[in-house]
């Protein structure tokens, strides 16, 4: 499975943006995707995670503003990102996996398929 996040970018605090990630390759719908990000010299965090049942899971700090979503007829998944925060800046990478257990599935070893990322930086 080949993975392609876009839509990431420069926002000002309080700003939205959507960030969307193709699958190609592969049955896509079968498949766990999931948002991790990296800033700058921090490791990399867990975001957001859905499957093929839409149980969805979030990060604390996402506090309600992003969503998951999941549109198999396009093998695209989104994070839509409302309310950005500075301290949202950050490279987001989109994940996948055909073999994640909801228990794992936050964690970043539990996807084998990655993409490149997508910068998005919030300024104040």
């Amino acid at each position: 499975v080949q993975l392609v996040e876009s839509g990431g970018g420069l926002v000002q605090a309080g700003g939205s943006l959507r960030l969307s990630c193709a699958a190609s390759g592969g049955t896509f719908s079968t498949y766990t995707p999931a948002w991790f990000r990296q800033a700058p010299g921090k490791e990399r965090d867990f975001v957001a995670v859905t499957n093929r049942y839409r149980r969805d899971a979030y990060a604390d700090f996402v506090e309600g503003r992003f969503t998951i979503s999941r549109d198999n007829t396009k093998n695209t998944v989104y994070l839509q990102m409302n309310s950005l925060k500075p301290e949202d800046t950050a490279v987001y990478s989109c994940a996948a996996s055909s073999t994640v257990i909801l228990s794992a599935r936050r964690m970043s070893t539990a996807y084998n398929y990655w993409g490149q990322g997508t910068q998005v930086i919030v300024s104040s």
